[in-house]
């Protein structure tokens, strides 16, 4: 079967091309450097020439009010050189609970991506993961303050970056869903505390304070990141993935 995955050479991508070729796919990414513009379209058609099945994991290069723009312009013509190429199956990763923060643009964004993957021509599986143990370092940058690192207590379930890949590879060589595949991680933390452990395990002395204000995640509020009782649990532990890491 060839799978061609968008955003292929990126963290995620490039990870479900090798898992995908390791389990006899041919399996091909798709990016600028490969010569695949998705805003123009300019060289969709020769990336899907054959192809079997897209996989969609490219990313808006903001998190802001522009993203809704990309995204709209990146579906349609996904969708349409899917179409033309006679693509069977069209695989999205999304994020869970996107559509219960109406107040983050970039959730907005990826709403507006999965509503026109569902109104497309092409039968789909929407994936959606809850946030990355690779991302805890990159939330806490936004609000460190020298020794002090503000963080909002929001609940989250993250999960690591190769659980979300083995959802993705198993939801591309399946049936198209018709739906979405919820998937998260084993354990739900807030997120000071994630800070906190994340610190200790480094020896870092830096200190977590609560500050309801802080980052992108202070505008949730109540359980809108937390997956439901019908998620499939990714078995990586936080603090196992962390000492992995160290």
């Amino acid at each position: 079967m060839k799978i061609v995955v968008i955003g292929g050479t990126g963290r995620i991508g490039s990870q479900v091309v090798r898992k995908l070729t390791a389990a006899g796919h041919e399996a091909a990414p798709a990016a600028r450097s490969t010569g695949v513009d998705l805003l123009t379209g300019a060289g969709l058609d020769e990336a899907l020439a054959g192809a079997d099945v897209v996989v969609n994991v490219a990313n808006s290069p903001t998190f802001d009010e522009a993203s809704p723009d990309f995204f709209r312009t990146t579906m349609g013509n996904l969708l349409t050189a899917g179409e033309r190429a006679g693509v069977r199956h069209q695989v999205v990763l999304s994020i869970v609970g996107v559509d219960r923060v109406p107040q983050l643009a970039y959730y907005q964004a990826k709403t507006l991506q999965e509503q026109l993957l569902r109104e497309g021509p092409t039968p789909y599986s929407i994936v959606r993961a809850t946030q990355f143990f690779e991302f805890v370092d990159s939330i806490m940058s936004w609000s460190a303050d020298g020794d002090t690192v503000h963080l909002p207590a929001t609940r989250l379930q993250p999960m690591a970056g190769a659980d979300v890949v083995d959802a993705v590879t198993e939801a591309s060589i399946g049936a198209p869903l018709q739906g979405i595949r919820n998937v998260a991680g084993p354990e739900v933390f807030t997120l000071d505390e994630l800070g906190r452990i994340t610190l200790a395990e480094r020896h870092d002395d830096r200190t977590v304070v609560i500050d309801d204000k802080a980052g992108m995640f202070a505008v949730v509020t109540g359980d809108e990141l937390i997956a439901g009782a019908d998620a499939r649990l990714a078995p990586t532990h936080f603090r196992d993935w962390l000492r992995q890491e160290a």
